[in-house]
């Protein structure tokens, strides 16, 4: 028997772990046995003493993240086989070992049964981002589990975690280096090259989850001229400009992103007088763009983190989906998006259709989109689905 610090549920608050959801929120506990400290191994138990799962403590309204509904010693070894179950997965996926796509993400935190953490996989270097302090603890146990599931195929791991971690912890992180070390690198998607920063580039440094929705762009992309907002390192953009695009602006608040943007541009082989940066905000580009595009890609940060927020948010997306429609050419094609978890499908959806009417113009919804197999929902956990994005054809 385990002598882990016991957590008790109130009745009929069992219902959602038996269902093996992953969360326990405050307001299901009844008895907290022991004085667990943040990240702290914990074991929850229902009102008639039943075991229920295995998770990491932490102080916030959730309280324990289950990681296992097994009762059992989260030791190495374990730790290992969850990274091989997520690697085996991914290898079934045909990512492992692809000459045309050399990143990935290889752990998606509740998606892969490890809540909390995010791997991601850039051409031999995994970057480490920890959301919640238990994962954070046991970066040493990770580590050691994928030099052995990648041996000499890992060059790097970087840990990122600085940023994601609570706020509120008494525990801080700094970034760098735990095992190798490496610099900005060269990565394959779909063949298209990218230069990665994930030292200095936002998330974990290139928004994997968007690579199945830029192969979808070549589609519709070819002779067309393109404008690509919230552009980034300009994903969308260099895919626009491989399919044939006849011109491609690409819309940035960031220098450094405009920056790295114009070496995705050149290392690829593309024609730079094809394309055009503009380092300015979006939000008031998309004013002023009048008919001059046949596509248009918005692809804005999270508008809404918190639930406190989504109300913000959904005006937010309805206002710049509301000037894309208006001003872009007819017959144009808009790749619409939000990352925002507390968004889900449905209200994306039917925010997007407020917009259309407003606009006067007649528009029809071609796809439905979201995030790749490698950013997997478990069926479980349905909150893990967080990209949601739309393919409109307006009239």
């Amino acid at each position: 028997m385990n002598n882990y610090p016991k957590i008790t549920l109130k009745s009929g608050k069992d219902e959602a772990v038996r269902r093996f959801h992953p969360w326990i929120f405050s307001g299901a506990i009844k008895k907290i046995y022991g004085e667990p400290d943040e990240g702290d191994v914990v074991e929850v138990f229902s009102n008639h003493d039943e075991y229920l799962g295995t998770g990491h403590y932490q102080t916030s309204t959730i309280t324990v993240r289950v990681f296992s509904f097994q009762q059992l010693e989260p030791d190495a070894a374990f730790w290992k086989s969850k990274l091989q179950a997520a690697y085996d997965y991914r290898k079934a996926l045909g990512m492992v070992d692809n000459t045309e796509t050399n990143v990935y993400r290889l752990v998606h935190a509740e998606g892969d049964g490890l809540p909390g953490l995010i791997l991601d996989y850039y051409n031999g270097t995994i970057v480490i981002q920890s959301h919640s302090i238990g994962m954070h603890l046991i970066k040493a146990e990770l580590v050691e589990g994928l030099k052995e599931i990648y041996g000499d195929r890992l060059k790097a791991v970087y840990d990122k975690s600085s940023e994601t971690l609570p706020k509120m912890s008494k525990i801080s992180a700094e970034d760098g280096y735990l095992y190798g070390n490496s610099g900005a690198n060269e990565v394959t998607e779909n063949g298209h090259k990218f230069i990665v920063d994930w030292e200095r580039g936002q998330k974990t440094g290139f928004f994997i989850d968007q690579r199945e929705n830029r192969k979808l762009l070549e589609r519709y992309a070819a002779n067309k001229k393109v404008l690509n907002t919230f552009c980034y390192t300009g994903g969308f953009s260099v895919y626009a400009l491989k399919a044939g695009a006849s011109e491609v602006h690409s819309v940035d608040s960031s220098a450094k992103a405009i920056d790295l943007l114009e070496k995705n541009i050149e290392v690829n082989h593309i024609d730079p007088a094809r394309h055009q940066s503009f380092q300015v905000d979006a939000i008031d580009y998309l004013k002023e763009i009048e008919d001059k595009y046949d596509v248009i890609i918005l692809d804005p940060p999270a508008f809404a983190k918190h639930h406190d927020a989504r109300q913000h948010a959904i005006q937010g997306y309805k206002r710049i989906n509301l000037q894309a429609m208006k001003q872009i050419r007819k017959g144009g094609f808009i790749f619409t998006f939000s990352c925002s978890q507390v968004i889900d499908k449905n209200l994306f959806t039917s925010t997007i259709i407020s917009a259309a009417i407003l606009s006067g113009r007649n528009v029809k919804i071609l796809h439905h989109l979201t995030q790749p197999p490698d950013h997997p929902v478990s069926a479980f956990h349905q909150e893990g689905e967080y990209l949601k994005g739309l393919v409109l054809f307006v009239e």
